[in-house]
């Protein structure tokens, strides 16, 4: 391939035949820290939700009830968002 190729020109690199099948494969076995939510402080604000790029952040009429760890990969970026008055969300290595 030239170094100049452009994208029409690049190959594949997968094809997916179908889609919805995210929920079959689990990516959380990776991470290296986990989000630990904190449902007493938690104001449902769903800025979290917003934010999470896995679609972890597991929710129910409007309130967030939990993180799905099967496909949450330890970011940090639901803690990061979370306000800090409130800290609902806080990250820990993995296993602790």
């Amino acid at each position: 391939m030239r170094p100049d190729a452009g994208w029409k020109e690049l190959p594949w690199g997968g094809i997916i035949p179908v889609g919805g099948t995210a929920r079959a494969f689990k990516t959380g076995g990776w991470r290296s820290n986990r989000p630990i939510w904190d449902s007493e402080k938690c104001i449902s604000c769903m800025t979290c939700w917003i934010y999470c790029p896995d679609m972890s952040i597991l929710v129910e009429d409007g309130k967030m009830i939990g993180i799905d760890y099967d496909h949450c990969k330890g970011c940090g970026i639901c803690a990061e968002v979370c306000p800090p008055r409130v800290k609902a969300i806080t990250m820990k290595p993995e296993g602790v």
